[in-house]
């Protein structure tokens, strides 16, 4: 008995993550969607094509730098970056939250966050804390991952991005 169940569990993990991989991989499409439409990468990012309209460079992209990770390494430490990945995002958008909400209160907002900043605060020290419980070697690994972020930052994105435009002027991409 203590078998099936193993087997049934070790099913529905592997069932599970099959749906967390393609939300994360869909996810980056559109991350890398918007940085070409914010020109941070290369315009050919934000180009649709088909009747479906899909941004196919950032789809091509994305499947083979996820195919290429899952083929390179261990399905836990790809499991333990994602993790981590993830966390830093939510704890960035909590603190932007916070910021905007200073330095820009009367800004349209399609949405909005209650009880601010109690519940952005709540935010970042709930994903700090699941952050620090993981491996301190997935913390240079973060490290290594942003430092090649920031070099494709200041190597493209800072001299092409739109915030370097004059408000009002735009070039279509």
């Amino acid at each position: 008995m203590f078998r099936i169940v193993k087997v049934l569990v070790a099913v529905v993990a592997i069932i599970g993550l099959v749906s967390v991989v393609l939300a994360n991989i869909l996810g980056q499409v559109r991350v890398f969607y918007s940085m070409g439409r914010d020109r941070l990468l290369p315009p050919a990012f934000c180009r649709l094509r088909g009747a479906a309209q899909v941004p196919a460079v950032a789809t091509v992209v994305t499947g083979l730098g996820a195919s290429a990770l899952a083929g390179v390494f261990p399905l836990g430490l790809l499991g333990e970056l994602v993790s981590i990945g993830t966390l830093l995002a939510f704890v960035m958008v909590c603190v932007g939250v916070m910021i905007l909400r200073r330095i820009a209160p009367d800004a349209r907002r399609p949405f909005r966050t209650p009880w601010v900043p109690v519940v952005p605060l709540m935010g970042v020290v709930c994903c700090s804390v699941m952050m620090f419980s993981l491996p301190a070697d997935t913390w240079i690994r973060l490290g290594v991952w942003t430092g090649l972020g920031l070099v494709v930052y200041f190597a493209y994105g800072i001299r092409h991005s739109k915030l370097r435009e004059p408000q009002g002027i735009t070039d279509p991409v």
